[in-house]
């Protein structure tokens, strides 16, 4: 069975691209205008329960969603690949790095979730566990990734698509699964080339927290920090970020 998903470019570079928590194979803004597809082929895939994907069941676990990264990547004839994955994606990326070493070229990690398990307190937990069923509570959340400077309107926006483009059984599984999984010992000391981007603004996934985890974990991994940005670069400065990653994946 065909698995749907967006394909941008015809380039030689082949990049599977993994969305956020709140986001879709769509849900990238302007940063797809930018992108260099001569030298890059980039496909978007849809998590199952969300976009393209919405009807389609599933575990709604990271593992899944690296195994319907591969399947994809085989369907699309790709033995070897880079991989790009923000946020909640950035933890799926490392999970398909684990299960398939040795087809990664190279790994971006945007605004990216770390392998190990990620702390919540009591608070913590009540906000994003009940965010699959709480409008506010989405909000409070794409508030304080963006370092609460966005516009209302922005952040509306994005609360309303992930209430549409998503259903709740999925973005509640997905984060039971991406906060307590435990990746570190199946990527720890890979040499595979790793760019880790933050936003500056982002009070969440900081530039700290990828130096004592991301940075300590892959030995061949470097750090960008965006200015003027928080969690959600490819809205807030996308040509900025279609640069640093193609830069990146070139070299």
């Amino acid at each position: 069975m065909s698995i749907p998903h967006r394909l941008i470019g015809s380039g030689d570079h082949k990049v599977l691209v993994l969305h956020d928590w709140f986001g879709t194979s769509a849900g990238w803004g302007s940063f797809l205008d930018y992108l260099d597809g001569d030298t890059f082929s980039y496909a978007f895939l849809d998590y199952r329960g969300y976009g393209d994907r919405k009807d389609v069941t599933g575990e709604y676990t990271l593992a899944e969603i690296a195994g319907d990264a591969l399947a994809l990547a085989d369907e699309l004839g790709w033995e070897r690949f880079s991989l790009l994955g923000h946020s909640m994606g950035g933890k799926a990326v490392q999970q398909v790095l684990a299960q398939a070493p040795r087809r990664v070229r190279k790994l971006v990690g945007l605004a990216p979730v770390p392998a190990g398990p990620y702390p919540l307190d009591a608070d913590g937990e009540a906000l994003f566990y009940g965010a699959a069923q709480d409008r506010d509570r989405r909000l409070a959340i794409v508030d304080l990734v963006t370092g609460q400077r966005a516009s209302r309107v922005w952040v509306d926006l994005m609360v309303d698509r992930s209430l549409e483009l998503s259903t709740r059984e999925a973005f509640g599984g997905y984060v039971q699964d991406w906060v307590t999984a435990d990746l570190t010992h199946r990527i720890v000391g890979n040499p595979v080339p790793v760019k880790v981007i933050v936003g500056e603004h982002d009070l969440a996934l900081t530039a700290d927290v990828m130096r004592g985890t991301w940075l300590s974990l892959y030995p061949n991994a470097e750090l960008e920090e965006i200015a003027n940005s928080g969690h959600y670069p490819m809205h807030e400065t996308p040509v900025v970020l279609a640069t640093a990653i193609e830069t990146f994946l070139r070299d």
